[in-house]
């Protein structure tokens, strides 16, 4: 029985030192694929004032012109017919109201 035991303690240890070898493992020095680098974007400055055709504008319900750039609405301007980034003074200025109110 005592040599049964210390047959199963040598094999198990065996067992246990060849499982943690070095060899058993993968190697983790593998060179990864390299990522494609990204080019940064360049986002342009976005401008105040911009001159659009009529044509090519929308008219909104209550009758004034818009043109939307990239994300951003303009409005039109009746006095000078040029379009400017919205902002919430134009709620006030009679020169963005629709010409028939």
């Amino acid at each position: 029985m005592n040599k049964a035991v210390f047959i199963l303690i040598a094999f198990l240890a065996v067992i246990f030192v060849t499982g943690c070898s070095k060899k058993s493992h993968p190697e983790t020095t593998v060179a990864a694929p390299a990522k494609p680098v990204k080019k940064a974007t360049v986002k342009t400055a976005v401008p105040k004032v911009i001159t659009v055709n009529d044509k090519v504008a929308k008219r909104s319900v209550d009758g004034r012109y818009y043109y939307d750039l990239e994300g951003h609405r303009y409005w039109r301007n009746n006095r000078d017919g040029k379009y400017y980034l919205f902002n919430k003074s134009m709620f006030d200025n009679p020169d963005f109201k629709s010409p028939g109110n």
